[in-house]
């Protein structure tokens, strides 16, 4: 099972880290040892099949529903039909 991506922050750096974290559990920052606090949730949200983020570059336009839909998956999440190819 896919677990959620987490946007963390070491507190005294300032540095950002993408984490597949658990909930219950506590992170801590390779460098200074510090604790992580969680700065967001990276959508897509568990469960989903797709493992790309929702950034521009890897969205398409389903072409039945004409909604947004990420780029490696084949059905449409919002209507459920299978979308055309990807251009290439």
């Amino acid at each position: 099972m896919a677990r959620q991506v987490y946007r963390m922050r070491t507190p005294s750096t300032g540095r950002e880290v993408f984490i597949e974290a658990e909930p219950d559990r506590v992170y801590r920052d390779k460098e200074t040892g510090e604790e992580l606090e969680v700065v967001g949730i990276v959508i897509p949200m568990q469960p989903t099949e797709s493992r790309l983020p929702w950034a521009v570059e890897n969205l398409r336009f389903c072409n039945w529903c004409d909604q947004l839909a990420q780029r490696d998956l084949n059905e449409c999440p919002t209507c459920g039909r299978r979308m055309a190819p990807l251009a290439s």
